[in-house]
């Protein structure tokens, strides 16, 4: 049968793509966007609140989906499935258990659909510049602070990295094909979300050429003639857009254990080029013990670079003797699973008095996120994925009755949202132990040299 008719007909294949604003979108433009034989019906949404009820817009979706697709809440899934008779589910997002992994695939076979995986491979885009990765095991490992310490050593080996960010593809999609940031202000042109916010802004304060979007295709292009380095900044656990030549995947041994048991973290790091222990100041000897255990296991032949995030606090007294409460990044508190993060550290170090338990005072859809996250005690996490959202989370800060906010989310949280209540800002660098990875860069950079 021909094209034509399998457009017009039923017998394209029809399938589900399980998402949460991000890969989903990307496997889609790449892989079926222009394939007559596959009709994707809908997108799920999971993870990130407030992405449902969207639709992937008709100048995203192609000529074969005039009406654009639909975004929907995964709970939907079942009458999805019914409905639409669908063939296939496929999973595309990232930071889940492998549990977790097998409940979903276990619910979609129930309902007589196939479940799927997409290889890596199948949708890296390939680049005509030397392209370095960033990835990890977990969300929260610190991705963020190791992009910014390699555009650094690039920049002192005299190159031009660019940094192409993994999509946060939240809110309006029909503005968010290809955004290019070139200054604070851009943040606001793309109507960004507290979250892109966070990952944004420190690049954007080093003056680093910055990129992300939805539509990878026409993001590349345009990245390659800013610079001479693609710098990929992944993100949760998930893998590379863009084919590197160096694989740089991080392991949180303060997790210990999880680099071999979430989905795709254990693929990253099967694939990695060099492993990167970050966070070896926090993490206990049994836990370092461990981890070096599970890589020798899976990885025994990959170099292991190791260091540490360190706190950077602009006034490290203002915290002696105050009662504070503490905001951490959101993603890192929520699906990455950890309880705390630099601000609590910081109050601990510096001899806070005390920190305040905010879930009393958590307001709206702040008290969902406690809700949903039952292991949060200690800290709000920066949740912002909304204007609404963004409005809880000011209304929690300013009921709390403290002293200080300690801020370890990276964005200018007083601006945004206007507070009246002290805030201190918290920020981590990386900070290497020993030159593995300055060493592994460094050869990287010579073998492109001499490719050319």
């Amino acid at each position: 049968m021909n094209g034509a008719a399998q457009v017009a007909g039923e017998e394209r294949k029809k399938i589900i793509l399980l998402g949460a604003g991000g890969r989903e979108f990307h496997n889609f433009n790449v892989i079926y966007r222009r394939n007559p034989a596959v009709r994707v019906v809908a997108f799920t949404s999971a993870q990130i609140p407030f992405q449902e009820d969207r639709s992937y817009p008709v100048s995203l979706a192609g000529d074969l989906y005039p009406d654009g697709i639909p975004i929907v809440a995964e709970s939907r899934l079942a009458d999805l499935v019914h409905n639409h008779r669908v063939d296939e589910v496929i999973l595309c997002y990232s930071d889940l258990s492998h549990q977790q992994v097998m409940e979903i695939a276990s619910r979609v076979l129930a309902l007589g659909a196939d479940f799927g995986l997409i290889a890596p491979g199948r949708a890296m885009l390939r680049s005509g510049l030397p392209v370095i990765s960033v990835g990890a095991v977990r969300t929260g490992c610190g991705k963020s602070p190791v992009t910014r310490y390699l555009c650094r050593l690039l920049r002192e080996a005299g190159r031009h990295p660019v940094v192409i960010r993994h999509p946060m593809a939240y809110g309006r999609l029909d503005i968010r094909a290809v955004e290019k940031f070139q200054r604070l202000e851009d943040l606001d042109k793309y109507q960004c979300t507290l979250e892109e916010r966070e990952e944004f802004e420190p690049l954007l304060r080093m003056g680093a050429p910055l990129f992300a979007g939805v539509d990878y295709e026409e993001i590349v292009p345009l990245a390659e003639r800013e610079g001479d380095v693609l710098l990929w900044d992944g993100g949760n656990n998930d893998l590379p857009f863009v084919w590197p030549g160096l694989e740089i995947v991080l392991v949180d041994p303060c997790r210990a254990g999880d680099e071999c048991s979430y989905f795709p973290g254990l693929v990253g790091l099967l694939r990695a080029g060099i492993v990167v222990l970050t966070k070896v100041d926090s993490a206990s000897g049994e836990e370092l013990a461990e981890v070096r255990r599970n890589l020798q296991k899976f990885v025994p032949d990959t170099p292991v670079a190791a260091g540490r995030l360190a706190l950077r606090v602009d006034d490290p007294e203002a915290i002696r003797g105050k009662r504070v409460v503490v905001v951490e990044d959101g993603p890192t508190l929520t699906h990455g699973g950890m309880a705390f993060g630099a601000g609590v550290v910081a109050a601990r170090r510096f001899g806070a008095a005390g920190i305040v338990d905010p879930r009393p005072c958590a307001a709206g859809s702040i008290a969902d996120v406690y809700r949903d996250y039952p292991h949060l005690e200690k800290a709000i996490p920066a949740m912002g994925y909304s204007d609404e959202q963004m409005a809880h989370l000011k209304e929690t800060l300013e009921a709390v009755s403290c002293d200080l906010v300690i801020s370890a989310t990276p964005v200018d949280l007083p601006s945004l949202l206007d507070l009246s209540v002290p805030v201190l800002q918290v920020r981590y660098e990386f900070e290497e132990e020993g030159k593995i990875l300055a060493s592994a860069l460094k050869t990287f950079l010579s073998s492109t040299e001499q490719g050319q």
